[in-house]
């Protein structure tokens, strides 16, 4: 991949996308876990601990090789996106609590993410492993492109609220841009293997997201919480921030086929989370008193 790409402009992406974040939150989304702390600990109880092992299962099963075997693992021990939040808002979900677990999640990662590369690592062993692993040094890095951004954009919101208002919409449209072009990037750098890849990690990043979004909506469920909470955990369980998993993969380890996995799985969830949205309008209508 360029190395201007690598160097400047994915780590600014990623700035972007994670500064918008920060301006979206507050010190009371973080209160919120003590106030609601059921659907928050069971949508991170599936996040951090269900998919990286379901993960597991599925490349184990798929026998994917290595370098996308870590790849997948990586993707899923990625925080959930700014885009869950979209989506939870036009399928009638949770929004506030969406933020809360994109906010309490982006931190854990700092640890997790980590933790679970470095096992991927060691068991999947692929070409290069000890060039791979998130060392204190790597995983210092981690830290910086994922919380110092949101911590600005939290600073900036408590500052001047008017302006983080006026900028909101503005740094969506630009991260939606940046997350865009940060995948076109990561699939045109390994545009040689591209038609192997897709063909090896499609089917893994299809039903990956697929059950993502299905653990993310029924667990809760079945522990009881409300349905406007239950989309919202699926749409932050199943949405992952590929554009930080592709970014930890280039700039961070410099291994551009890590990347590959985000990328597709980026481009793929898409449909998948409009169709996974509707059906749970559908529960959604089903569920709500008729006027009478």
């Amino acid at each position: 991949m360029d190395s201007a790409l690598v160097s400047v402009a994915l780590p600014a992406a990623l700035a972007i996308v994670m500064f918008g974040l920060g301006l979206s939150l507050t010190v009371d989304d973080f209160r919120r876990i003590g106030r609601a702390p059921r659907p928050v600990a069971i949508a991170l109880g599936a996040q951090v601990v269900a998919l990286p092992l379901v993960c597991f299962g599925l490349v184990e099963l798929l026998d994917l090789e290595p370098m996308l075997a870590v790849g997948m693992m990586l993707l899923a021990a990625s925080p959930g996106g700014t885009t869950a939040n979209l989506f939870s808002h036009l399928f009638r979900g949770d929004v506030a609590l969406n933020i809360t677990l994109t906010a309490v999640n982006s931190l854990i990662a700092v640890v997790t993410l980590p933790l679970v590369v470095n096992l991927a690592v060691g068991w999947f062993d692929p070409p290069g492993a000890d060039d791979i692993g998130l060392q204190f040094a790597k995983s210092a890095q981690v830290f910086a492109i994922v919380l110092v951004p949101v911590a600005i954009g939290m600073l900036v919101r408590r500052r001047s609220p008017a302006f983080a208002a006026r900028a909101d919409k503005p740094v969506r449209i630009a991260s939606a841009v940046v997350l865009a072009l940060v995948i076109v990037g990561a699939l045109v750098a390994e545009r040689d293997n591209l038609a192997d890849y897709l063909a090896d990690i499609g089917v893994a990043a299809v039903v990956f997201c697929a059950i993502s979004l299905t653990l993310g909506y029924f667990l809760p469920r079945l522990f009881g919480v409300e349905q406007r909470q239950a989309v919202a955990s699926a749409f932050e369980v199943g949405i992952h921030n590929s554009t930080l998993a592709i970014a930890v993969a280039v700039s961070v380890l410099d291994r551009e086929a890590l990347a590959v996995p985000a990328a597709i799985y980026g481009v793929l969830m898409f449909p998948i989370a409009l169709l996974a949205g509707f059906a749970f309008r559908r529960r959604t209508g089903a569920e709500e008193p008729v006027a009478g």
